[in-house]
């Protein structure tokens, strides 16, 4: 019989070797702030637990692209919660002792299907709060993790909002000191191939920040028979309404969004250098030869 001392010695050292690999590595520099799922060492999945809220809306789109705006116009709306970016993907749960793993296994739950419970949870109690029936999160980096969220919620809702990549490209540039260019390039092409992906296998909502600043009434209509709600003019008037506060990291903070009105969108300079694929992604969003519209 194996002594259990020595079992217990095994298992720490393994645990000390983890903490120490974890210690030593370096931080995570791409987009995907949410690494995929790592099976368990025997294949266990939990499975789903059961959702409060069924059929959450989701806006997918890249940075800099006026989902700000798009979020002030549904909150606006009587039966449309739509709160600041809550960057539900960097809400984790962590299985501190090896026997805590355990202990969730035999409730038929895993380290993903917790966090997706706990997701859940934030969702339905910024619902609740508003009074309102239909809740949305438009945090930008949910574009690179949607598969996940599809598995987290089968049910939810999508609405893909499209803005040219040489224009995200140029607001981008513009926003940050010291542009480094072709971080800048990359980080849209990231986006903008997850929004391709998304675009092609999920029945979503597909609408330009470009559409929606020129013809905000006939947008938001659209969207809302989408969502199944009838649409209010009052969507139009969102500078009348409160949204929380405007600051870095929980969305568009600009003179231009707290105006309170829906203004033209910024063209791009026409000569924005474009790496081959993101004009080709361009083109197959409806943008013409792939060039910046004036």
């Amino acid at each position: 019989m194996r002594d259990p001392r020595i079992s217990a010695i095994g298992k720490g050292l393994r645990r000390r070797g983890r903490l120490m690999a974890q210690a030593v590595s370096p931080p995570r520099r791409h987009l995907d702030a949410m690494p995929a799922p790592r099976p368990a060492a025997d294949g266990y999945t939990a499975p789903r637990a059961p959702r409060l809220v069924d059929s959450p809306v989701f806006v997918l789109s890249s940075v800099r692209s006026g989902s700000t705006l798009l979020r002030v116009l549904m909150n606006s709306h009587s039966r449309i919660r739509a709160p600041h970016e809550m960057h539900l993907r960097t809400l984790h749960v962590h299985l501190s002792r090896e026997f805590t793993d355990d202990a969730m296994r035999a409730l038929a739950l895993d380290k993903e299907e917790l966090e997706h419970v706990l997701w859940d949870r934030v969702l339905h109690l910024e619902l609740q709060r508003s009074g309102k029936d239909v809740i949305v999160d438009k945090t930008p980096p949910n574009t690179l993790i949607w598969p996940r969220l599809h598995r987290c919620w089968p049910h939810a809702r999508y609405i893909l909002l499209l803005r040219h990549p040489g224009a995200v490209v140029a607001s981008l540039t513009a926003r940050r000191d010291d542009p480094d260019h072709e971080a800048i390039r990359t980080e849209v092409l990231g986006y903008a191939e997850k929004l391709e992906e998304a675009r092609q296998q999920l029945d979503a909502h597909v609408m330009t920040y470009e559409e929606l600043t020129a013809e905000p009434e006939k947008s938001t209509r659209g969207l809302c028979e989408y969502l199944g709600v009838p649409w209010e003019s009052g969507m139009l008037d969102y500078g009348s309404q409160d949204h929380g506060v405007f600051r870095p990291q929980l969305g568009d903070w600009s003179s231009t969004l707290k105006s309170g009105r829906v203004q033209p969108a910024r063209t791009a300079d026409p000569d924005t250098e474009l790496p081959p694929r993101l004009t080709e992604l361009a083109r197959a969003w409806g943008y013409p030869d792939g060039a910046p519209p004036r």
